[in-house]
């Protein structure tokens, strides 16, 4: 067979021998396409396929007759279909390729126009769940084509390969094919069985449920061969939807993309079933398509990857290209060393969808510094290009090893090869700006038809971008009746864009198109053309009219006979060509056609029946809309369409679901009758970054605030619901919504009435129910009680307010009253009018907000104007903090929710029992001070103040109770890990697990949301393991990443504690998760709680013998000082099944013991560190007991330690009786007795600390109440010996210290930057990954820092270069970080942190990268200055040593702290309360130049702050609340 010499060739050469059947559209049937005239000439000469041994059958069709609907059946009869066709098909076969992707089809796509070819027709359908790969030149166009059709073999998904024919022109000919490379890549005998079970019964036009889906065990064998085939299920017996895996696809929108259809089915398909199967997802079509190409390259040598980069290694640019390469190749190959261009790399993307973000990040050179993407997309819909969005979305989430990775997007023109060159320098020019233009045309923007147009560099302006795609999927048949560029002479824009006027101007058309038949009617007759031709496409095109496919398939054919005609008649009737087509006719408007409704063209469009499509554009954030007024929306025209009953409408956003618009509009477009568009696009302003409009239109698809959705009124006739939902959100109340509304229209009709209740929303009718029960039940309660009702409503957030009013509850039924008590949310407000007695306690929540179950009630107290509470009597008591908001302008937040409360009962009619009464947390015993003083009056005004005989109260539950009744640590842990009707443990199990070293907690980014669902909160369990000296082995490290993986969120926290968190783990993984921790030889008994804590030691990279000596002190401190008990076996090691059990005597008692602890164990948390000068990397000066280790005469080996003890970070916000503290010395003692002195330290402690105020309980207070000289005797008491003087020593930071290190036996540490500790995997940074693949061959062990970095310890020389290759390959010897960014640390905070009132870990980054500028602008990027935060004051992240910190004071709020030391021996203090970003940046901006500028030599920033009297230094920890630069004022 002779050489393939096009692309074109080669693939109608694959296709042929791949297929049963084949498709071949054309412009026209005697236009060839680039593949018709080579399988019209194998079908002639009957050369047979591979996959059917006789010739393969070869279709010609126009691409204007649908064409893609004649691939529905021979995929139903079980006939593998090859599609080739140019890419102006594709956007009118949207509503097809849904369902066509379900099935193994191939569309080979040339793309048009064939010498300046357009992808956007490519990127404009990426969202319809096809497999996209890309080929570029003729050898690729043969190979890719083949690996498209053994994709959709063994996938059984739809695959498009798209090309530009043109790229190949020049390239030399391949030889043809190998039958035999062919047949094994395809697999034949696996392709036969895919496909064996025809049903012809169903048609394309109903979804027939067919879903594709492979075998849960199916493997992939090292040649690539399956062991499974693959099936589609039935709908109707429980489809098996597709679901993106969460692995697959770091892109938001790609995991749209790599899905499948998921909307309801209502029919059904044959099933080939496997043992058990699961929906087919983008890891697999990634695991199949390499495969594939190991095949290819096996037997030829070539090797296809996802993303393909050329280029040098140490490039530091990047072309990513979605067009034609060749000549930027070819430039760039022949770049000479003087030219800017000659680091610059090329990408393309092999596999365009699904789009697999982690492996670009993977193929880009870490040296990358700027990206340029260049899209050839001439049709542009939206502001920025979707490949943009694509490279963006994976490049953003970590900064590369040059800092962080600039895209730059481009628009791609017609380029000339003499003009290439320059077309270079233009992009490199624009890239080297320090802030490039985006969106720069780089060429003629009107392809090859006009000279290369010079652009000046300018900022794009705003898209419009619906009406673009009106335009892309239309084209010549669209017709805006009111646009606003329209000649209409004599009248205001205004006028013309209104809804009347565009209605008018259309029935205009109609008319004048109704004059236009009639007049080709007559002309058919007549005998004034030049030739007969005309008169019979004339006729034939008369005859078809009104029927859109029919008259715009033939409008062509017609206009190109009339063109050639060339008489006077052929031209007149060409002045109105465009009246031949069926023209797809709209109205365009905009949000403001939603407030009159009644009286706009909207309702006159609807009431007319007539078939017009309008597209409605919103244009208003979702954040504005909900800042605005979250309760109301503008007027539904949706709704207000579908009750006409004859409208099809749709809901829309075109950041959300691309594909969906065109459908949309498609759709729109067949209906025969009146369409609305609905269409969401949230701008700003001109210069959103794209990031921005895709969480704006996210927030509001995701939050139901603009719900995606089609009805379409025609769907009843073929069977299929009216009603189609795109979106996921509000879903079940929508559809529950449609029901109704069928079953009760007729009874709404009959019984007007009724109408409001019937129609009523059933998330409504169901909470209004809920609540109604729980009233009853209350009700029916209370019957048998005597004495007046009093009903106690409550709105808490910490349970304070909660506990007051069971307490309130509890009073009040012993002096005879009936009480009821629930959380405001819970009550029916209905009722509120027929209560007699009403009592609302309420806390104050951020900046005097609702607690989260008050926030419903309130809103509609707020907003009502119908409640007559005139017959009730009421009193509020309200807790908050007069101090919380110390600046004069914000003192109105002060118990502002019960004061509004109070305020609007009282104007909504209701009488005072008494007047409000305000808890304040700076009163001597907090809020009871108030609350003591207001209970009284209540008693009083209700008349029960003079009862006698009331039974005594228990007194609360605390700690210490929990504690010794837990039976050493058991309580009901056990039972309450069986039990699997909630996700929660009890609130004493709380307590004690903590204890074992895990907390309950629940996403609070979700709480809202299930709360609103009627769901419990998502309950998940942190886990902190007990690691002594932050010290873990390689097996260890990988179990860990097991763990994470395997039970957590897939991430790993390095904490501050020097140990491993994992957060996410649900409770019924929990105990697999201990066990797992304890199989790495680990664990975490009294990694939290009231006991001795993990112990902390400096990593000491660069001395190995000392930091094994002082590792093994810490190793003996804790073993020493670890709880005795027996109940963390019992509970998380025991094997229940086992003979394994405790000895229990008299009865079933357990004995245990706990010789240091005791049974209520300590007062309080107990920590401790070891710091060895000049390091303070451990914060020795922040824990209950800090050894400075000391060395000896030689300095090489560990002698003893220097003692300090009573520090420690926790504080309660405004309460001065809470404070910071740094250790005090006590002395030095030899390090063979030091494990006795923190045993004897720890028990003044256990016997001196404050057990009934846990605020207080720390040995900081405890050595301040008592004295640091009674204290030390108190120790050397027990210790029966004295402290020596403290020996010298000297600090010189306490931040890590980076990169590479020899130690004195010549062996290499690496100590990295891991930002705040968190080791995830994302899109262009995969650290987990990184770090599991170190871990298997690493020789030495890993050290966790205490600032939440990792040291990669003792790599011998002989492995030190593979190392550096590994961490180079994963990005984690990238240092090339701000001093500021390498100095900062941040606790959890939110959405895992049940304390938190701020965000933390993920804003801190955030906050750092918008100071960098000012840094580099003054010189100040290599300057260490340290910086913490923490989501609230507990101190997690140590904030008050550092030199200026952020602490959580409530959302987006924080208090600045300024002045802490650089070595971490002084405390900082309170320089601005309560502070947003705004005010932040604006004094640290200014402040940083003046550091900058006025600093001494050496001077650190927090002595300069000192120095310059903005801040007054802290001596110790009582001082902390004086001299503060901002005072705290008392005034309301």
């Amino acid at each position: 067979m002779a050489s393939t010499k096009t692309a074109g060739e080669a693939v109608a050469r694959i296709a042929y021998l791949s297929s049963h059947v084949v498709l071949s559209i054309q412009p026209a049937l005697t236009i060839d396409s680039e593949f018709s005239s080579h399988l019209h000439s194998y079908s002639t000469a009957r050369i047979p396929g591979l996959v059917v041994e006789q010739a393969p059958e070869v279709v010609a069709l126009r691409q204007n007759v649908d064409p893609l609907l004649s691939a529905f059946q021979p995929l139903r009869s079980g006939k593998f279909v090859a599609v080739t066709t140019s890419s102006s098909v594709l956007l009118p076969s949207i509503p097809h390729l849904y369902k066509l992707a379900q099935y193994p089809v191939v569309i080979h796509v040339s793309l048009h126009h064939s010498s300046d070819p357009d992808y956007s027709d490519i990127t404009a359908i990426r969202h319809s769940g096809f497999v996209f790969l890309q080929s570029e030149t003729l050898q690729e166009a043969h190979d890719i084509a083949l690996t498209a059709h053994a994709l959709a073999i063994k996938s059984g998904k739809g695959v498009i390969h798209f090309f530009d024919p043109d790229n190949s022109r020049e390239d030399s000919p391949i030889e043809p094919e190998d039958s035999d490379l062919v047949r094994d890549v395809l697999e034949l005998d696996t392709a036969r069985a895919v496909l064996k079970s025809p049903d012809p019964t169903t048609s394309l036009y109903v979804d027939d449920g067919r879903r594709v889906t492979t075998s849960e065990d199916e493997t992939l064998t090292p040649g690539g061969s399956q062991s499974e085939g693959l099936t589609t299920k039935d709908a109707t017996s429980g489809a098996v939807l597709e679901k993106p895996s969460g692995g697959g696809s770091s892109v938001g929108s790609s995991v749209r993309e790599s899905s499948t259809d998921s909307r309801p089915t209502i029919s059904s398909a044959t099933s080939i079933e496997s043992p058990t199967s699961r929906p087919v997802t983008s890891d697999d079509v990634y695991e199949f398509l390499e495969a594939i190409w190991l095949k290819i390259d096996r037997a030829t040598g070539r090797s296809y990857r996802m993303f393909e980069y050329t280029g040098p290694e140490n490039a530091e640019y990047a072309l990513f290209i979605f067009g034609s390469t060749g000549l930027f190749a070819d430039e760039l190959g022949a770049a000479k060393s003087s030219e800017e261009f000659v680091k610059c790399g090329l990408i393309t993307a092999r596999l365009y969808r699904p789009w697999n973000g982690p492996r670009l990040a993977e193929f880009l050179p870490t040296s990358v510094r700027r990206v340029a993407v260049l899209e050839q997309i001439r049709r542009k819909t939206t502001k920025w290009g979707p490949l943009l969005l694509d490279v963006l979305t994976s490049l953003r989430a970590k900064p590369s090893a040059s800092g962080s990775v600039l895209v730059v997007g481009h628009h791609l023109g017609y380029i000339e090869a003499a003009t290439v060159h320059q077309a270079l320098r233009g992009i490199f020019q624009n890239l080297s700006l320090e802030t490039p233009y985006q969106n720069l045309e780089v060429g003629s923007p009107d392809g090859q038809r006009q000279a290369l147009i010079q652009h000046s560099l300018a900022q794009p302006k705003v898209e419009s971008a619906y009406m673009k795609i009106l335009d892309q999927v239309f084209g010549e048949r669209l017709y805006l009746a009111n646009r606003l560029d329209a000649a209409n002479a004599g009248i205001s824009a205004i006028i013309t864009a209104s809804p009347e006027y565009g209605f008018g101007s259309l029935l205009a058309r109609r008319d004048h198109r109704k004059r236009f038949i009639d007049d080709a009617k007559v002309a058919a007759a007549t005998h004034d053309f030049a030739t007969d031709v005309p008169r019979s496409w004339l006729s034939k095109w008369a005859l078809s009219a009104e029927d859109d496919v029919s008259a715009n398939a033939i409008a062509p054919e017609v206009i190109s006979r009339l063109s050639n005609d060339g008489s006077r008649l052929a031209s007149t009737l060409l002045e109105s060509k465009s009246l031949f087509f069926k023209e797809s006719q709209w109205l365009i408007g905009s949000d403001a056609w939603a407030y009159d409704l009644g009286n706009s063209g909207v309702h006159h469009v609807l009431a007319s029946g007539a078939n017009v499509n309008m597209l409605i554009i919103d244009s208003q954030p979702w954040s504005e809309r909900a800042a605005a007024d979250a309760a109301r929306r503008k007027k539904d025209i949706g709704l207000y369409a579908m009750n006409f009953g004859n409208a099809y409408v749709a809901s829309v956003a075109v950041y959300s679901s691309y594909t969906q618009v065109l459908e949309a509009m498609i759709e729109a477009d067949k209906f025969k009758g009146p369409s609305v568009i609905l269409a969401y696009l949230p701008y700003n302003k001109e210069d959103d970054s794209p990031l921005t409009v895709l969480q704006e239109t996210k927030k509001a698809v995701d939050l139901g605030y603009w719900p995606l959705y089609r009805w379409n009124p025609d769907n009843e006739e073929n069977g299929e619901p009216n009603f189609s939902l795109d979106s996921e959100r509000i879903k079940q109340e929508l559809e529950e919504f449609l029901k109704r509304d069928n079953h009760l229209t007729q009874l709404m009709n009959r019984h007007p009435k009724f109408a409001a209740n019937l129609s009523e929303s059933y998330g409504t009718e169901v909470r209004a129910l809920q609540k109604r029960r729980a009233k009853d039940a209350y009700d029916t309660m209370l019957e048998s009680l005597y004495g007046a009702p009093m009903t106690i409503l409550f709105a808490s957030d910490n349970g304070n307010a909660e506990s007051l009013a069971k307490r309130l509850g509890n009073r009040g039924k012993a002096r005879g009253l009936k009480t009821m008590v629930m959380a405001m949310d819970d009550y029916p407000l209905e009722d509120l009018p027929t209560e007699e007695n009403v009592i609302l306690l309420t806390s104050t929540a951020g900046q005097g907000e609702f607690p989260q179950n008050g926030r419903t009630f309130w809103d509609a107290v707020k907003d009502t104007t119908e409640l007559d509470l005139s017959q009730v009597k009421y009193s509020v008591f309200a807790l908050g903090d007069s101090h919380y908001w110390p600046r004069k302008e914000d003192k109105h937040y002060y118990n502002k929710p019960g004061k509004d409360l109070d305020a609007r009962i009282a104007f909504l009619g209701g009488q005072k029992l008494a007047d409000i009464g305000l808890g304040d947390d700076q009163d001597p015993d907090s809020y009871q001070t108030g609350y003591a003083e207001w209970e009284p009056k209540l008693w009083q005004a209700l008349g029960v103040d003079k009862v006698e005989g009331l039974p005594e109260e228990p007194p609360p539950i605390t700690n210490e109770d929990i504690k010794i009744q837990s039976n050493f640590l058991r309580g009901t842990i056990a039972e309450g890990l069986d039990d699997t009707s909630t996700g929660a443990i009890s609130a004493s199990d709380q307590q004690l697990t903590k204890f074992h070293g895990t907390y309950m907690q629940d996403d609070r980014d979700l709480r809202d949301d299930r709360k609103a669902q009627g769901l419990e909160p998502a309950y998940a369990f942190m886990i902190r393991c007990r690691l002594n000296g932050g010290v873990a082995s390689p097996s260890q490290w990988l179990q860990m990443d097991l763990i994470s993986s395997s039970y957590g969120n897939e991430t790993m926290k390095l904490t501050t504690r020097q140990t491993f968190q994992f957060h996410g783990v649900v409770k019924s993984k929990l105990k697999s998760a201990m066990r797992g921790i304890n199989k790495a030889l680990m664990t975490t008994i009294a990694a939290c709680g009231d006991v001795n804590r993990n112990i902390m030691v400096s990593p000491l990279p660069n001395k190995s013998a000392f930091h094994r000596d002082v590792h093994h002190i810490s190793a003996k401190i804790s073993d020493h000082l670890l709880p005795s008990t027996t109940a963390y076996h019992e509970i998380w090691l025991k094997d229940n099944d086992s003979d394994d059990k405790q000895t229990k005597v008299a009865g079933d008692a357990v004995i245990d013991n706990e010789p240091l602890y005791g049974p209520t164990y300590l007062p309080r948390k107990f920590k401790i560190t070891i710091a060895v000068p000049p390091h303070n990397d451990t914060d020795v000066y922040a824990h209950d007991i800090g050894l400075i280790a000391i060395k000896d005469a030689d300095g090489k080996r560990l002698e003893g330690f220097n003692v300090l003890v009573g520090g420690g970070m926790g504080v309660t916000h405004n309460n001065k009786k809470t404070y910071p503290r740094t250790g005090s010395m006590l002395g030095y003692f030899s390090a063979s007795q030091i494990h006795i002195v923190c045993e004897m330290i720890m028990l003044v402690q256990r016997d001196h600390g404050d057990r009934k105020n846990r605020k207080h309980a720390r040995l900081k207070y405890t050595i301040d109440d008592m004295g640091v000289n009674v204290f030390r005797s108190k120790v050397e008491e027990l210790l029966e010996s004295k402290f020596e003087e403290a020996r010298p020593f000297e600090f010189k930071s306490n931040i890590d210290t980076f990169g590479w290190q020899k130690d004195e036996f010549g062996t290499n540490h690496f100590l990295m930057f891991i930002e705040n500790g968190r080791v995830e995997d994302t899109a262009d940074f995969p650290m987990k990954t990184g770090l599991r693949e170190i871990a298997k061959v690493h020789k030495g062990d890993f050290r966790l820092t205490p600032n939440q970095h990792l040291c990669l310890s003792g790599v011998p020389d002989e492995d030190l270069e593979m190392m550096k290759g590994m961490l180079k390959k994963y990005k984690l010897d990238n240092l090339h970080f701000s001093g500021l960014r390498l100095s900062s640390s941040a606790c959890v905070a939110f959405p895992t942190c049940g304390l938190a009132m701020a965000e933390s870990e993920r804003y801190l980054p955030e906050l750092i990268t918008k100071l960098e500028g000012c840094l580099e602008e003054n010189g100040l990027r290599q300057d260490s200055i340290v910086m913490r935060m923490t989501g609230c004051p507990n101190g997690c992240a140590r904030p008050w040593l550092a030199e200026v910190a952020f602490v959580g004071k409530a959302y987006g709020a924080y208090n600045m702290y300024l002045g802490g030391g650089y070595h971490g021996q002084r405390l900082n203090k309170l320089y601005r309360s309560s502070i947003m970003e705004e005010e932040i940046l604006g004094i640290m901006k200014p402040l940083l130049k003046r550091y900058a500028l006025e600093r001494q030599e050496g001077e650190r920033f927090g002595d300069f702050v000192i120095r310059i009297g903005m801040i007054k230094p802290t001596k110790e920890g009582r001082d902390f609340h004086e001299d503060v630069a901002e005072e705290e004022s008392d005034a309301e």
